[in-house]
């Protein structure tokens, strides 16, 4: 199956057509959209901003959406923030918001309580789902310091996903393939960034595109 892979919007309401055109050109079987369709905005500015997605869309907040984001964004697209969930025989488990940042965003969790909602939905070979990227992959911002969530990493090394993808660090882009698990930053949509995954027998592959 192929995904297109979406994360941190921001609100750019001037990408959304662009993000359309990309899932049909790439012959997407789903969208995949990794969290911040907000700027600091309302739960109903989320949910205006998925409801113009097009396609099959499973939806997590970000650590800049409000806590109420996942109710309000269910009645436009399929809410999946703290739960598994399966595409096509694939399994999948989502989880929204951040681990702790310095800039006291709204939907932030301790790294306690990253593990107490992701381990019970996760499974061996599934695609890990996230905003917050696992510390040490993907997660490295200008200064050099790595900000990504332990508590990531530790369901990563426990479960060995096929895929684990996540947006939140807008300069950490890339594709990573470490001990059997691909990981992909498409970097933000608001920048007009975006990812493809594939999955299928073999395993995963990605490749990052332009809107």
């Amino acid at each position: 199956m192929r995904f297109l892979v979406i994360t941190d919007l921001h609100q750019k309401k001037s990408m959304v057509s662009r993000i359309n055109q990309c899932y049909k050109d790439n012959e997407c079987d789903a969208l995949l959209f990794l969290g911040d369709a907000t700027d600091l905005g309302t739960a109903e500015d989320a949910a205006e901003m998925m409801s113009m997605l097009e396609g099959d869309v499973y939806a997590i907040p970000g650590n800049c959406d409000p806590r109420d984001t996942p109710k309000m964004i269910s009645s436009v697209v399929k809410d999946v923030h703290g739960k598994r969930f399966s595409v096509g025989g694939i399994r999948f488990a989502a989880l929204g918001g951040s681990n702790i940042t310095i800039f006291k965003t709204p939907f932030e969790y301790e790294e306690e309580e990253i593990t107490e909602l992701l381990e019970p939905i996760s499974s061996e070979g599934m695609v890990l789902m996230t905003h917050a990227p696992s510390y040490g992959i993907l997660d490295e911002i200008p200064s050099g310091i790595n900000v990504g969530s332990r508590a990531i990493l530790g369901i990563v090394e426990r479960y060995r996903p096929v895929a684990a993808i996540s947006g939140h660090i807008h300069e950490a882009i890339g594709i990573v393939n470490k001990n059997g698990t691909l990981f992909m930053n498409p970097g933000p949509a608001r920048e007009g960034r975006a990812g493809i995954l594939d999955i299928g027998p073999e395993g995963a592959s990605a490749k990052l595109v332009r809107l």
